[in-house]
């Protein structure tokens, strides 16, 4: 399961998936990001947008990884997916959020897990369960969504002076609950064998944990409506390599009613509701779709291109999510090219209903970066 901020990734790179603007970050053009922003939107709709977006988001662990050098030249060489790259600004660019967790150092979240990686960079698993045992149940409180994301501080008054600064800029106002926001928030207080299995004999007191871990989700998406938010994000890793990690009556039993509660604000007030799952989710898309999902991230290769396309083509916004795990880290620069042309000619139209991102992470080949980079910017215009 990845949770390294994928959540927030609409052509725009500078919110926190904790809520807190990582100011100074990045220098906006602001009649691209208006274009941008208008092109997502057409997207979405669509509408006709004048190309696919796509984002090529460099995770914090590759920058341990790679040369920065050799990084920094891949971006000067491909504006249209760094627009805002500067090759003479300090630091690292594309670090767009916070991992919290580092290397020997375990971070305790507001909801008392505790978490621990072994990659810079990379966010970490729990290792502690803090409601393992059903006993610690009495007296368990939920994080203060005043002051807490669920994984970290949230700034509330300085989301807000993002979201003006957002408007008076053409940039859309995006917010989302934190990844793993319910299915994995519950996994992360119990454990995933305890979970399933009080699912499965319906311990009445799970019934009780999740409303109280849904009543916190609530309070975070109405301080986003409140604030004017247009995009809201519901990131939760639902699949494994061959199927859901939850069977789909249990899910349409126990998690699936919290998702319709908690998108059903946000498009009441008309924002547009976007819904990431890593893993293959085949069983589950029609119940995500009619919780309110408008735009779907999911996995290219573990879901199938033509399962993707045959369920899912001009139904809803395809943000499709490059494969990490076979072509692009062992395949050839020739084989990643037409694996996008691929996918933009089936999954895609002049119409709209298609972005696409990758993540990169260690261990792929500088020149199949290369040949990613060079096929996105490519085939982003393919409907133009």
């Amino acid at each position: 399961m990845n949770r390294s901020g994928h959540e927030l990734r609409v052509a725009m790179k500078s919110d926190s998936p904790n809520g807190v603007e990582p100011l100074g970050r990045i220098r906006f053009n602001t009649d691209l990001l208006n274009e941008q922003c208008q092109t997502v939107l057409k997207a979405v709709h669509f509408d006709t947008p004048d190309y696919i977006p796509m984002i090529f988001h460099i995770n914090e662990a590759s920058w341990h990884h790679y040369p920065v050098d050799a990084l920094k030249g891949l971006m000067a060489s491909h504006p249209f997916l760094f627009p805002q790259f500067n090759s003479e600004a300090p630091g690292r660019p594309e670090l767009d959020y916070s991992v919290l967790e580092r290397p020997g150092r375990p971070y305790t979240d507001g909801w008392g897990c505790v978490w621990e990686t072994s990659v810079a960079g990379i966010v970490g698993a729990v290792t502690h369960h803090p409601l393992e045992d059903w006993e610690n149940f009495d007296g368990f409180a939920a994080p203060d969504p005043e002051t807490d994301s669920g994984k970290g501080p949230v700034d509330w008054q300085e989301v807000a002076r993002h979201f003006r600064q957002a408007e008076a800029t053409g940039h859309l106002r995006v917010g989302g609950l934190r990844h793993g926001h319910l299915f994995q928030t519950l996994i992360d207080l119990r454990g995933f064998e305890n979970l399933l299995l009080d699912m499965c004999d319906h311990n009445p007191k799970l019934d009780r944990l999740i409303e109280l871990v849904e009543h916190f989700n609530a309070a975070i998406v109405k301080k986003y409506i409140d604030l004017g938010v247009e995009w809201m994000c519901y990131p939760e890793d639902l699949g494994m390599q061959a199927g859901p990690m939850i069977s789909p009556e249990l899910f349409r039993r126990f998690i699936k009613p919290g998702y319709q509660r908690l998108m059903q604000p946000a498009r009441d007030a008309g924002c547009i509701v976007h819904m990431h799952s890593d893993g293959c989710i085949h069983p589950l898309l029609d119940d995500l779709i009619e919780d309110g999902v408008q735009v779907i991230n999911l996995q290219d290769l573990v879901n199938g291109i033509d399962w993707i396309k045959d369920k899912l083509a001009g139904r809803v916004c395809i943000d499709l999510d490059v494969d990490r795990q076979q072509l692009t880290t062992f395949g050839t620069p020739e084989q990643i090219d037409a694996l996008i042309r691929e996918e933009v000619t089936k999954l895609g139209s002049r119409a709209g209903g298609l972005m696409m991102i990758y993540g990169l992470y260690p261990n792929v080949p500088l020149d199949n970066v290369k040949a990613l980079m060079d096929a996105m910017e490519r085939y982003a215009f393919y409907y133009s």
